[in-house]
């Protein structure tokens, strides 16, 4: 058996091939082993628990799904929450039911550690919200104000997203027909 894998990132990919075809049970430090084709020591030089391994493997899944690369730009706020709702259908067919089940795949003590990796996947989003809707050169002048600012929109928004999350419910229109109400 080889006892050499060539990258942290070979094992998070085999974890989430793993999770595709196998679903959350699968991923256990034998099973990334076995299907990495090296010792199980070898898993423990990058992970030093199956804890560590789910973990990394969330944050792979959610980069996965949701990585606003340097080269995306969006023109407007609104075709940003299109692209989102676009990733979160794209994502539930390529990783189905991860929204629902991933933080139950924590060991009972380690659950905080999964729910900070949401929860850091959840502002990353929001930033880009933040940042695309500020740099919207389409958004009416008197949108924002004190009572009703963009980061509470964003926030706003970004519920109704996390509702269609829960829900795998990925129709945008009622959505976006509020934005360009709101907004434009």
């Amino acid at each position: 058996m080889n006892t050499i894998v060539t990258s942290r990132e070979a094992i998070l990919e085999v974890s989430r091939n793993l999770i595709q075809t196998q679903g959350w049970t699968a991923i256990n430090i034998r099973t990334v082993a076995s299907h990495c084709g090296v010792a199980v020591g070898s898993i423990y030089n990058y992970f030093g628990s199956k804890s560590d391994l789910v973990a990394a493997t969330i944050e792979s899944v959610w980069c996965d799904i949701f990585h606003f690369s340097n080269q995306e730009t969006f023109p407007t706020f609104l075709s940003c929450v299109e692209w989102i709702y676009e990733c979160m259908e794209k994502g539930e067919e390529k990783y189905p039911h991860f929204f629902t089940l991933h933080s139950m795949s924590f060991l009972e003590e380690e659950k905080s550690k999964g729910q900070q990796l949401m929860k850091q996947a959840w502002e990353h989003i929001k930033h880009s919200l933040y940042i695309v809707l500020l740099q919207d050169k389409t958004v009416r002048s008197n949108a924002f104000g004190e009572d009703f600012s963009e980061h509470q929109f964003v926030d706003l928004v970004f519920s109704l997203i996390l509702s269609a999350l829960l829900q795998h419910n990925y129709d945008n229109s009622v959505v976006l027909e509020m934005i360009k109400r709101c907004i434009y």
